[in-house]
């Protein structure tokens, strides 16, 4: 069996503590390796290494930091399908969206190339008699990321490029799930350059988390997962003094409204909904028709797509819609909610229950399902189900539709479908969440702007990548000058007579 180990010091580093965390083929339920599960000891040993190697990199002048950076992006490139293909075996992604994982990392990492320009500070010309002012973008020192199973490349990538731009090292820990990837990810950054001990990739479960959350060392968190534990941690991060970053769970809605293209968004929907298995934060997972006409009309349109969806391994082609979920425990939840659904008074429009896959029956697939006639009342409306499952909550007006979004803890992202342009400046106006789409369903930020979500979708006063990373991984310091007067007058050749 296959053991995977952490990255310590820029080198592999076979851990001592005896525990180990399984890693899953999704596609056919097998276990595929074992993963090695650190102590405190180990992560104690990776942060006090990583400390020491930060005093020399954070003090390198930013421009050489930016050129590894940029190298970086040469050799993900070159690794581009490797890097997929195991992203691929160990999350169950289709082989195009594992690399639209990877891309939507990278482009992170392109727009930390650009950290001498975002790391400069302010400058204020005679703020007084003979004074000057000026501020200082320095790095915290060692920061950790700790990052989930759905996309294991593209947040540890959010994480560690700006952290290490900034002239940070990290602590990463990435989800047990699907481990390899980051791992293959640090040794990349060593072949770009980066000085041993910057990135160390410490593989845990929560004795892991709890260690990095109480280290006097370690000055701030970013973490993406569930709710209840961003919460968990974001108040454990502040009880110790941490700067904390931390993005939860979601329930998008999307609202289609009477003038929409319904061919437009019932693809979006479809494409929204089900791909990578609904296994986004970003999915959208509600879809709200205002007028009965609309409803009923998207509906038409929903179901037909729907069932031509091909759900397969990603060994099978390019061709294949989406593929498992990453764990059983998750497929029997997912279907868990579908049932809770149903038993609530939903109308289960398509059924995927009793979808199999001949030849991968112990695999973690799960059938597209679409409900309609969806109440807020109902657990598959309050609850993340994190599946390929679409609910449709059907509204009478504008204003009650909008009022569904607004009225849900979760604020991540949400979109609107419509021609009309004071509709659609309304809603972007006054909706309370943090990513807008108009007429786009996935509204995810580029790199050059910054991700987030409000409500209990996101803890923290920053968001991830764009301008406000070099903000979170950096602290600014203010300083105010003022030189004696007189020395600029040269030297004095008489003898001055005394007072």
């Amino acid at each position: 069996m296959k053991e995977i180990h952490h990255w310590i010091d820029g080198a592999e580093y076979k851990g001592t503590s005896g525990r180990f965390s399984d890693v899953f083929n999704p596609a056919t339920g097998e276990v595929q390796a074992r993963l090695s599960l650190a102590t405190k000891a180990e992560l104690d040993h990776a942060i006090a290494r990583a400390a020491e190697a930060q005093v020399k990199w954070g003090a390198t002048n930013p421009q050489r930091r930016a050129r590894v950076m940029m190298e970086f992006v040469r050799l993900i490139n070159r690794d581009m399908d490797q890097l997929a293909e195991v992203l691929s075996s160990e999350h169950g992604k289709t082989f195009p969206d594992a690399k639209g994982d990877i891309q939507r990392g990278l482009e992170v990492i392109e727009f930390c190339v650009a950290a001498p320009h975002m790391l400069k500070g302010e400058f204020t010309d005679s703020a007084g008699p003979g004074i000057d002012m000026y501020s200082m973008r320095q790095p915290l020192g060692v920061v950790a990321g700790i990052t989930p199973f759905n996309f294991p490349a593209m947040i540890p990538l959010w994480k560690m490029g700006p952290a290490l731009a900034c002239g940070n090292a990290m602590i990463l820990k990435p989800s047990e799930r699907d481990p390899s990837v980051p791992l293959m990810l640090a040794k990349l950054l060593q072949e770009a350059g980066l000085p041993d001990g910057v990135l160390q990739v410490v593989n845990g479960d929560k004795e892991s988390v709890d260690a990095i959350l109480d280290s006097p060392v370690i000055q701030a968190v970013g973490f993406v997962g569930s709710t209840p534990i961003a919460q968990y941690i974001y108040e454990r991060a502040a009880a110790t003094g941490k700067r904390a970053q931390c993005f939860g769970g979601a329930k998008n809605h999307m609202i289609i409204m009477p003038d929409a293209d319904l061919d437009q968004a019932a693809d979006a929907l479809v494409g929204a909904g089900y791909g990578a298995a609904g296994e986004r934060c970003m999915a959208i997972s509600v879809a709200v028709p205002v007028g009965e006409k609309t409803a009923d009309a998207l509906i038409e349109k929903l179901v037909p797509r729907i069932e031509k969806l091909k759900v397969g391994p990603w060994t099978a082609g390019n061709d294949i819609d989406y593929g498992p979920v990453v764990t059983k425990a998750a497929k029997e939840n997912i279907l868990r909610l579908v049932q809770s659904g149903v038993d609530q008074g939903a109308e289960l429009v398509v059924d995927g229950r009793d979808f199999s896959l001949q030849g991968y029956e112990n695999g973690f697939f799960v059938g597209p399902h679409l409900f309609d006639r969806v109440t807020p009342d109902m657990d598959i409306y309050k609850t993340e189900i994190f599946g390929p499952v679409l609910s449709t909550v059907r509204a009478g007006s504008y204003e009650e539709a909008l009022k569904l979004a607004m009225d849900h803890e979760y604020g991540n992202g949400t979109a609107i479908f419509t021609r009309d342009g004071d509709t659609a400046r309304d809603f972007a106006s006054r909706v309370n969440i943090g990513m807008v789409g108009i007429n786009v369903p996935i509204p995810v930020p580029l790199a050059y702007h910054t991700f987030g979500g409000w409500k209990k979708s996101g803890f923290g006063d920053l968001n991830q990548h764009g301008p406000d990373a070099f903000r979170f991984y950096t602290r600014t310091k203010t300083v105010t000058s003022r030189w004696p007067s007189g020395i600029k007058e040269g030297g004095e050749f008489n003898f001055k007579a005394m007072d």
